[in-house]
């Protein structure tokens, strides 16, 4: 007796190919925000945004040399990325897990970062590094790989394992795509340096118009794509 399998949809593997191809994309965009916002805290107060690997790399050298003030900030800010990603999926889920709802929060995290007096960095840098923590929950992956959008560690690593796979002519598809969010954290990092040359912790409010109108354009992918993207 042959076995009851069902026909394959037609257009099936188009819609999926369809469906990575604006995952990444939208992976690439917030990964440009990352970028943007890591650059402008960084150059505006001296300490990363999204990037806690270098903070926590500095709050051990500062442990080292005894600055408290140093160790008390930095420790503050890895515990206020961990407290965004723990919100991010909270809001994600109460958004229904649409996009939208947590990068206008984004959003208005980053307005309020941007607008905050001259001298309160260090309230302007939590609204910011909440941010930043929330983002993650916006794609966590694509086609079944792992994405990070405030991290790129990760991906250059999957990389470069998987080129050496490839030179042992292990022939894998889809490795190439972890470039993606390098490269959108890149281009994202060089404009928000030069944005803060100019603007200085204002050109915060230049990330958040980015975080809204990406959350605009969300509106145009389908919610069970989203649903594919986002954390469960």
């Amino acid at each position: 007796m042959q076995p009851n399998t069902a026909p394959p949809v037609p257009g099936y593997r188009l819609r999926q190919k369809m469906r990575d191809r604006v995952g990444l994309a939208l992976a690439a965009g917030l990964s440009m925000l990352a970028g943007m916002t890591d650059a402008i805290g960084f150059m505006a107060t001296g300490d990363f945004v999204s990037f806690m690997s270098g903070n926590t790399t500095r709050l051990a050298v500062a442990i080292s040399e005894g600055e408290l003030a140093v160790m008390a900030r930095l420790a503050l800010a890895i515990v206020i990325f961990v407290i965004g990603n723990a919100l991010g999926i909270v809001v994600a889920r109460l958004g229904g897990r649409r996009a939208l709802p947590l990068l206008l929060v984004i959003g208005a995290l980053l307005c309020a970062a941007a607008l905050l007096p001259v001298q309160a960095h260090l309230p302007a840098l939590v609204c910011a590094i909440l941010a930043m923590g929330m983002l993650n929950a916006a794609v966590e992956q694509v086609s079944g790989m792992a994405v990070g959008l405030t991290y790129v560690t990760g991906a250059l690593s999957r990389f470069g394992r998987s080129l050496g796979r490839w030179l042992l002519g292990e022939r894998r598809a889809g490795w190439v795509v972890q470039l993606v969010p390098w490269a959108g954290m890149f281009v994202g990092a060089v404009l928000g340096a030069l944005l803060e040359h100019r603007l200085g912790m204002a050109a915060l409010l230049v990330s958040a118009g980015l975080a809204c109108a990406l959350g605009l354009v969300t509106l145009g992918i389908p919610r069970r794509w989203q649903r594919c993207y986002m954390p469960r």
